[in-house]
């Protein structure tokens, strides 16, 4: 990490949110902010890293979340707050955070989620953790998906394909020609990222988007 952005409202928060980052990141150049507004003055400079409350005097911290996942990709997002109930989570990773962390943890169990994103590991408190695959467990399926949704009527041709159906057996099923379940077919392929039967359905599987049970 080059330089890494902390914006938080809490000064005796903020001074520890520092003194753990250079702790986590020797060598690299820590920007602090309290506003909004001073975050946004600090956008220009390039930022490997931002830590980003959410409750702030001007606005939302996932504002913030938004404009970096939009026009400064390459900044890696986390949020550090003391909420970790649904709608924040939720909202914070739709907004495009790569990482949410509770405050309340431990400095050195922080450390080491931060430290764990050079190898690829989201950092998340357990608890969020938690929350997300309960959602991810007992939620749409589909939002498993980080593509495009299936619509209602490939979600059909799919589990009839995972069934063992060809296109022709599709078509009955279905009242449509051949020719159309094959469009549904491709467009399925497309979606799932794969080149054909067998793997459209293990990746279906995996997402939970069909039946194992009624595979064949």
């Amino acid at each position: 990490m080059e330089r890494i952005l902390i914006l938080e409202d809490n000064p005796s928060t903020l001074q520890w949110l520092s003194e753990l980052t250079h702790e986590g990141f020797p060598g690299a150049t820590v920007v602090t902010a309290q506003t909004l507004e001073a975050a946004r003055e600090q956008l220009d400079g390039g930022l490997n890293l931002a830590l980003i409350d959410l409750s702030l005097p001007d606005g939302s911290g996932i504002e913030l979340v938004t404009e970096l996942h939009e026009k400064h990709p390459d900044t890696y997002a986390v949020v550090t707050t003391i909420y970790d109930d649904d709608s924040h989570v939720f909202a914070a990773i739709k907004a495009g955070a790569k990482g949410y962390l509770l405050k309340d943890q431990p400095k050195e169990l922080l450390i080491e989620q931060l430290k764990g994103i050079a190898w690829g590991n989201p950092p998340l408190s357990p608890s969020v953790s938690r929350r997300l695959l309960r959602y991810l467990s007992s939620g749409d399926p589909q939002a498993r998906h980080d593509g495009p949704r299936l619509t209602e009527r490939e979600l059909e041709v799919l589990s009839l394909m995972s069934r063992g159906f060809n296109r022709q057996d599709i078509g009955r099923a279905l009242d449509i020609t051949p020719n159309t379940a094959a469009g549904y077919i491709k467009t399925i392929y497309r979606k799932l990222n794969v080149s054909g039967k067998a793997e459209a359905i293990r990746e279906a599987m995996s997402l939970g988007l069909v039946d194992p049970d009624e595979s064949r």
